[in-house]
This record gives C-alpha cells, structure tokens and sequence, in this order.
C-alpha cells in the first residue's frame, strides 16, 4: 500500500479519530512487514502444494497456513475499508488487492475451480506492499507509450520478413514456413536465438545456400536492435522516475517557503502584541 491513502485520509475534515488512528497502525511499518512475511510464507506453502509427495505427508497443515494467511489478508483489506471507505477504491492498488485476495473466496467446487489456481496471484501482492517493487511497476507502466511505437515497427518488420519466409522457404521446409503463422512464429524462434543455427538455419541452407542472407541480418535487427530498444526505453524511463521527488514527501523548496511564512507569521505576531500592550 502507500502513504498517500493516509494523508488523503488525514486532509478530510471530519473523520472520526478512531479511524485515523487505525489507518495509521494499519500503514506503520510493523503492520506492513507482518504483510510482507505472510504473502512470502504463502507463496512457499503455494509452492509446496505442487508436490505430491509434500501433500501426502503435510496437506492439512499446509492447507491450515494458506487459510491462516488468507483470514490475515481478508482481516487487512476489511480494516482498510473501514478506515478509507470510498478513498479505498481511488487508489489502484487497492483495486489489485481486492480482486488477488477475491479469487481466493471463491467456491472449490464446479467451474469455479479453475478459478481457485489463480491464488496463487496472491504472491502478486509483493508488489503492492514494497516500494521498490510498485516503483519498477510504475515505471513499466509509464513506458507503455513508447513502447508501443517499438512494438508497432517489430509487428511491421515480422510480418514482412514473414511473408517473405513463407515465398522463399515455404515450398522446401512446410514444417517452419508452410503458412503464414508458422513462419512468424519460427521467426520470432529465432529471434529469442533458441536452436536457431542448427536447428533451423543450418538445414534450410541444404537446400538454400543463400539463405544466411536472410536470417543473418532478421537477427541483428529483430534480436540487437529492436529488442534493445525495449530495454533502452524502460531503462530511461526508470532513470527519469527516479529523478523525480518522492510526492508523498516535501521538498526542500517547500520546506523553505513552510519556515519563511512561518518566521513572517511570529513577527505579525509578535507586532500585533506589541501594538496591543503600547498605551494610547
């Protein structure tokens, strides 16, 4: 979670004390690392109950803690909207908790059973709780723009370079370039380099010699260049989010102008005491 629920909470006028005083020990330090801890210990138990043989030996206990940590994490969002109550919902995280945690409540039974194996989203919620986390997430997200426009010249470049795969080398291998799909998606095998030489290239050149003409430069500008580029955009726009004052604290600049109004506010003071106490 964040501070800033707090401080919205602490700027309404209004609110009952027990309720800031609970948000405040729902947000200390304590409450959040007891979070932490409980989301680690299930994401193991998560991780144990894919073994059979650890469920044969452990299954009720492990099916004890995951529902000790469950109640834990129900407990915390059921404070959290009774503190915040509508400012619960304007922050996006919380939304992202509600739904990880709500996936865990639904029945075991029937077709929502399928349901059931996505709690171990819950794991997810490492990402809400640590600040270094939610910032790497932020940033993601903030790259988003530009990324698209990488993605639209990768999504230009395959499907020429796939309609080029399936015209030359289609007749002569089907099995990698017989239709459309099949070339895209042996093309972008080869551009993660997975058996790309051996497997791939090395036997379409038996029947084409000539076709490292092709798949040479496809690599250097679907695996080193355009890739890169996915890696340089995100990469700066972490640099450009960590250049950025934190919001939730107050920057030297506002701390400035806070003392100055607060050193004119004594001498205002302290001239309207004098101008009381003078005779007339």
């Amino acid at each position: 979670m964040s501070d800033l629920d707090l401080q919205r909470l602490e700027r309404r006028p209004g609110v009952a004390p027990w309720r800031l005083a609970l948000a405040q020990k729902v947000e200390s330090a304590p409450a959040q690392w007891t979070i932490t801890a409980l989301i680690v210990i299930n994401a193991v138990v998560l991780g144990l109950e894919t073994s059979a043989r650890v469920r044969e030996l452990w299954g009720p206990w492990l099916v004890a803690v995951d529902r000790a940590c469950l109640t834990a994490f129900v407990i915390e969002l059921t404070l959290k909207l009774a503190v915040y109550r509508g400012l619960f919902w304007r922050n996006p995280w919380n939304w992202f908790d509600a739904l990880v945690v709500g996936i865990a409540l639904v029945p075991q039974a029937g077709a929502w059973s399928v349901l059931r194996s996505l709690r171990v989203l819950r794991v997810l919620r490492l990402l809400t709780v640590v600040p270094q986390l939610r910032k790497v997430v932020a940033a993601f997200l903030h790259a988003i723009p530009g990324l698209l426009g990488v993605i639209a010249v990768m999504a230009i470049f395959f499907y020429t370079a796939g309609v080029l795969a399936t015209t030359l080398f289609g007749g002569t291998h089907p099995q990698w370039f017989g239709t459309l799909g099949k070339s895209l998606y042996t093309l972008f095998q080869i551009m993660t380099l997975e058996s790309w030489s051996m497997g791939i290239v090395r036997p379409v050149m038996e029947s084409h010699p000539w076709a490292w003409a092709f798949f040479v430069p496809f690599i250097v500008v679907a695996t080193f260049t355009i890739l890169n580029l996915f890696i340089g955009i995100i990469v700066s726009t972490m640099q450009e989010l960590a250049t950025l004052p934190d919001p939730s604290q107050p920057t030297e600049e506002i701390k400035a102008i806070l003392a100055r109004v607060e050193a004119d506010l004594k001498t205002v003071r302290r001239e309207v005491e004098r101008w009381q106490l003078t005779p007339e």
